[in-house]
This record gives C-alpha cells, sequence and structure tokens, in this order.
C-alpha cells in the first residue's frame, strides 16, 4: 500500500474554486479525462450529493496493459458533497477499471483557507493498493507518481478554468448542476 498525500494554495475564494470543479473537464491540460456521465444528482439538508461516472485514458504501457488485461480507456466513479453553509466541497473516487488488482481511492477536500480570507485550501490523498500481481511495489511507485503528475496539471487545470469563468457565482452554478 502507498499513501500519497498533498497540500496546494489557490488564490481564489472557496465559492470561486467549488464553481471551477464542475467545469474542469474537458480541458486541454488533462486530455486524459475522456467522459463524465452524472449518474445521480440530489439536494439533502442544503449539501449537493454527486455520483458520477469517471471516463480517462490511462497511457499504462503496453506492457502493463498485458498483465492487468484490459484496454486504454478507464473508469471511476466520483462521489462529491458541496456543503455551500459549511463551506466544504470533498470529492472521493474509486477506480471500477482493474479494481481487482490495483485499489485507487483519491479525497479531494476544499476548504477555505484559514489564514488567508480569499483563498482555498486544497487537500488531496490518494491510497493505492496492488495485490495479487508482480511488481506490486513498482506498480504502487509508478501509480503514485502518475497521481502526483496529474494533480499538478490538474491545479494548472483549475487555474485555466477559473481565468476562463468570468463572474459566475456558487448559485448560479449548483442551480445549473441541478437542471
Amino acid at each position: 500500500m502507498k499513501i500519497w498525500t498533498s497540500e496546494h494554495v489557490f488564490s481564489y475564494p472557496w465559492e470561486k474554486v467549488v464553481t471551477a470543479t464542475w467545469r474542469k473537464y474537458p480541458n486541454p491540460l488533462n486530455p486524459a479525462v475522456v467522459g463524465i456521465d452524472v449518474i445521480d444528482r440530489n439536494v439533502s439538508n442544503g449539501i449537493l450529493k454527486s455520483q458520477r461516472l469517471i471516463s480517462t485514458e490511462w497511457g499504462m504501457p503496453q506492457w502493463a496493459c498485458s498483465i492487468l488485461g484490459g484496454d486504454k480507456i478507464s473508469y471511476a466513479v466520483e462521489h462529491s458533497e458541496v456543503d455551500p453553509k459549511h463551506k466544504s466541497m470533498t470529492l472521493v473516487s474509486k477506480n471500477i477499471s482493474f479494481s481487482n488488482e490495483v485499489s485507487i481511492e483519491e479525497k479531494l477536500t476544499y476548504l477555505p483557507h484559514p489564514s488567508k480570507p480569499d483563498a482555498t485550501l486544497l487537500k488531496q490523498e490518494a491510497i493505492i493498493t496492488v495485490h495479487g500481481i508482480p511488481l506490486s511495489s513498482y506498480f504502487e511507485n509508478f501509480i503514485s507518481s502518475t497521481i502526483s503528475s496529474n494533480a499538478q496539471k490538474g491545479r494548472q487545470a483549475m487555474e485555466f478554468v477559473i481565468k476562463r469563468m468570468g463572474a459566475n457565482t456558487l448559485e448560479e452554478e449548483l442551480h445549473r448542476q441541478m437542471i
């Protein structure tokens, strides 16, 4: 098992960053994400809860695909909760593809920065477990490295999206998500 963690500060208010998360894909900085489908979405006690299917092209080496089986498209399910009252957003994603051999659970939490009023703190964590295949430590390190690289691209994509968003509010985006 390998655990990867990271923190990042966005120089934007929480509402703007959370709004950008819904518009993050597609973008030219993360071409690996090829599809996002909403499976379920509802509001309960003022909290927006969503479940989405994420389709990605992992770009694994051919030999790795041969060991794990499958094609170049991988799937994950993402559960998210947005609590505008307490200003928190949490996204938890788990892979569906290759789940018998590789388990990846990633958690992203967006909160207002504790000491910078117009900034947002992103906390990321991924737990990677490879079991039942040779070279499991190698695969865990490879996947961790890929997650780290993708996280950097993801933060750059968020900056890209935020700059292109304009003045849309979180309320407008939540309304748009519910339609």
